[in-house]
């Protein structure tokens, strides 16, 4: 008899996407187990028994587990695919990976810097969970200044547009000139456009974006829209925050 898992999990350990968007996937009606198609969670699986497809295609779980540390640029948008065919953080691969991977959370847009890449679905869900509290850090150029209640709020938590609460964010001023004033910002939690958010609340705005750490995994001196495998230190530390 083989291991009984919950069905997510099974998605995740096929690197199909992480535990919260294989969920997702449940709940969307792309998940068949047996022939059957799934839309509610907690259903479980035996690994080499059961059959399960995602969009029609069969997955099983992987052999080789991949982690990619890319410096994102501006202009690419942090998926497998865009509908909008837009660049994608994928195509920055070059196809050089014999695998299937995902982004782990994400990053706008319009934000640059570092962004991991995986087919571990356990890895991905250990860094994007809200409850295991995963520092982000952020370095961010904001027009004009800001003020010493603005980072005191910040400091505090601050009140988003749509009600939600940040927890206490770490801040330090690194410089101003030139009608800008560059902070960097340390965060755990993963809201839509946070960072910018946050800034807007206290009457900030940021112009410029860029993820610099994700827990004391440091981007360094990466070029710009390159990529390099993680070393096993790095994955070793990511696993056991």
């Amino acid at each position: 008899m083989g291991e009984i898992v919950r069905l997510q999990k099974y998605i995740a350990m096929c690197g199909v996407a992480s535990r919260r968007n294989a969920e997702t996937l449940i709940d969307e009606g792309k998940v068949c187990v047996n022939g059957q198609k799934v839309s509610e969670q907690g259903i479980k699986v035996e690994i080499g028994a059961d059959t399960v497809t995602v969009d029609g295609k069969t997955v099983k779980p992987i052999s080789k587990q991949y982690y990619i540390m890319l410096n994102k640029p501006v202009g690419y948008v942090s998926t497998v695919k865009d509908q909008f065919e837009r660049p994608t953080v994928i195509d920055l691969l070059g196809g050089e990976i014999p695998a299937r991977l995902f982004p782990v959370g994400r990053l706008d847009y319009d934000t640059e810097g570092l962004l991991l890449l995986t087919n571990d679905g356990d890895f991905a869900y250990k860094i994007t969970h809200p409850k295991h509290k995963v520092d982000k850090t952020y370095i961010a150029v904001l027009k004009g200044g800001i003020s010493i209640k603005g980072l005191a709020q910040l400091r505090r938590g601050v009140r988003l547009d749509d009600g939600f609460v940040t927890s206490p964010a770490e801040i330090e001023m690194l410089n101003t000139d030139a009608g800008h004033t560059t902070v960097k910002i340390t965060i755990h939690e993963g809201k839509n456009r946070q960072v910018r958010r946050m800034f807007e609340a206290v009457g900030s705005k940021v112009v410029e974006l860029q993820r610099v750490a994700i827990g004391r995994t440091e981007l360094g001196n990466l070029p710009l829209g390159r990529w390099r495998y993680l070393t096993s230190h790095e994955i070793s530390f990511l696993k056991n925050m």
